[in-house]
């Protein structure tokens, strides 16, 4: 990693090997926090981050189902994240914004000291570089819909996903597949998914997951196309048996699957969608589709 100089702290930019907090830090013991993951990326014009209107607004609406009191306004964080990224000299960078209680013990977080942070580093894709990945189905079940407000992006919501995740890699999948409270079909750890059935694109409906905005996005993009796209119910047999899958996120950008527990999607390898689907997201968030160019915001 280069050697990177601020992190954005309540308002400061602080040295980076400075940024830190009370070891009775709230967050650190209970989970209270919110953050998003937004990703800069390198363009003609120079790093624009994509889509960062609305991964400001769903941290502050993240923090407002925890009655979190944020000092700052949308405007106030979308100008840090731009300057955080600006300070530290990187082209191309996921960036990381957490809203934080401090140092109080407790489960009630009331009068409790507030902190937002914004950190920017280079990452690569988050499941690597490999063609497609392998994806184990999770013996631990997605967050019943009613335990908690899943539209919202709470740090002690992925202790879930941590367990998914050390499963599937304990047996040698790149990432593991949550079901849902109903036996169906959720979402990854920290992504979401996509299925190919005849040429149409099928996802699971919202009601049982984060709905991302890198999801939104590729739904956009294949309406566009003229794809057939549907939110619908998907049984994990079901799931096994597609022509095509592959996940969605920020982090994890547009990644082929394949492989769903020992079943073989398509041949393995990337289908003919998903690719389409993956050549043009990265067409968009480099700058190179004047049709989506309203999705970035560009470092000045």
């Amino acid at each position: 990693m280069q050697k990177l100089k601020k992190i954005w702290l309540d308002g400061q930019l602080v040295d980076w090997a400075d940024a830190q907090t009370h070891i009775l830090t709230h967050t650190l013991h209970y989970g209270g926090g919110v953050f998003e993951g937004i990703r800069c990326y390198k363009t003609a014009k120079g790093p624009a981050v994509f889509r960062l209107k609305e991964h400001v607004e769903r941290l502050l609406y993240s923090a407002s189902v925890l009655q979190m009191a944020v000092p700052f306004s949308q405007e106030q964080i979308e100008q840090a994240v731009l300057q955080i990224i600006k300070v530290n000299e990187v082209e191309e960078c996921y960036v990381r914004p957490l809203i934080f209680f401090g140092d109080k013990m407790g489960l009630n977080p009331q009068g409790a000291p507030l902190h937002i942070a914004i950190a920017a580093w280079p990452w690569e894709a988050y499941l690597g570089d490999k063609s497609a990945v392998s994806v184990k189905i999770s013996k631990y079940m997605r967050m019943h819909p009613r335990s908690a407000d899943i539209k919202a992006k709470i740090c002690g919501y992925y202790a879930n996903s941590i367990l998914a995740s050390l499963e599937a890699h304990k047996k040698g999948f790149d990432e593991a597949l949550f079901l849902d409270y109903q036996g169906s079909v959720a979402e990854g750890p920290g992504e979401n998914i996509f299925f190919v059935e005849q040429g149409k694109i099928i996802t699971p409906t919202s009601d049982n997951i984060l709905a991302g905005i890198t999801r939104d996005s590729v739904l956009r993009i294949a309406q566009d196309f003229g794809l057939t796209t549907s939110q619908e119910e998907i049984s994990p047999e079901r799931a096994k048996s597609v022509d095509e899958a592959f996940f969605t996120g920020t982090a994890v950008e547009v990644c082929p699957i394949g492989k769903i527990d020992q079943a073989v999607i398509g041949q393995g390898q990337p289908g003919k969608i998903t690719l389409r689907i993956k050549n043009v997201f990265e067409q968009v968030v480099r700058g190179n589709n004047q049709t989506y160019l309203s999705w970035l915001t560009f470092v000045k």
